[in-house]
């Protein structure tokens, strides 16, 4: 297993720095993908309810061979589950999905503003922990305002913020209010897609000055950042690839070198506007 960077998170617990996601991972290809994850070294893996492939993680768990304790399991949310009672019903559904005693994460996927309902739901994940069915709570696409909100009210700060961070939408004023709170960011869609940014000049020559791919770099800036990353493949050379990052450092003047790519565009929803029905 390739050594690994870790953050401990409010619990105590470790959390792997670099996690393996399973986002648009159909049900029947998830099992072999988190399959050829496990087995190139990930210890975390990330999903959600809304992803409709925790029963294909659970498959892959359950063939590893991996104790429970050795693989950190993250698991979000859906977004018609919002509110202190549906979103305890909606958990019980994942862990059986899962097939699992307890989850080591647990977030509310969006906020959802418009229907105002997340501090409710908030509230059922505070009980969740209390129970011991969850290690750690967190939250993903909160803004400012919305993580206020909660630990204004419960007195409980998220573990972990899963927001959209990559080069051309870095978020640094959300990343600064995150750590001024204790709280640990996550980037999801942390490679941008691919595409353009993996294409961008400053990224291409430092993979050239680093012997690293493209991606790689991208992979590595966020850990110098001491952000949490999960990229996601179905590929199994690049599940392998993104994985051997932690043989390298970038220097603190390639570092801002990619932070100053920041365009402030995102590729999916604005969490402010976000409201699906």
């Amino acid at each position: 297993m390739t050594d690994q960077t870790t953050v401990t998170l409010p619990s105590g617990h470790s959390m792997p720095q670099l996690g393996f996601g399973v986002f648009q991972v159909p049900l029947d290809e998830t099992e072999r993908a988190v399959t050829a994850a496990l087995n190139a070294g990930y210890r975390s893996i990330d999903t959600a309810a809304m992803y409709r492939n925790e029963a294909g993680v659970a498959a892959a768990l359950a063939k590893s061979g991996l104790a429970r304790e050795e693989v950190f399991v993250t698991t979000k949310l859906a977004n018609p589950a919002h509110g202190y009672d549906a979103a305890l019903t909606a958990f019980e559904t994942s862990r059986k999905l899962l097939d699992v005693d307890y989850v080591d994460l647990y977030l509310i996927h969006w906020p959802l503003p418009a229907r105002d309902l997340y501090l409710d739901t908030w509230r059922a994940f505070v009980t969740l922990q209390e129970q011991g069915v969850v290690r750690d709570i967190g939250v993903s696409n909160f803004q400012p305002a919305h993580l206020e909100r909660i630990m204004d009210e419960t007195g409980v700060i998220p573990a972990v913020n899963q927001i959209e961070l990559h080069p051309y939408l870095t978020q640094q004023a959300l990343q600064d209010f995150d750590r001024s709170r204790g709280i640990h960011t996550e980037a999801w869609s942390p490679i941008g897609r691919g595409g353009e940014l993996l294409g961008d000049p400053v990224i291409t020559s430092l993979a050239e000055k680093y012997g690293k791919t493209p991606a790689q770099i991208v992979i590595r800036w966020h850990l110098e950042l001491g952000n949490i990353v999960i990229p996601k493949s179905v590929t199994p050379t690049r599940i392998v690839e993104n994985l051997d990052v932690f043989d390298i450092d970038l220097d603190g003047e390639d570092v801002l070198a990619i932070s100053e790519l920041n365009r402030d565009t995102r590729l999916g929803p604005d969490p402010d506007h976000f409201n699906p029905s």
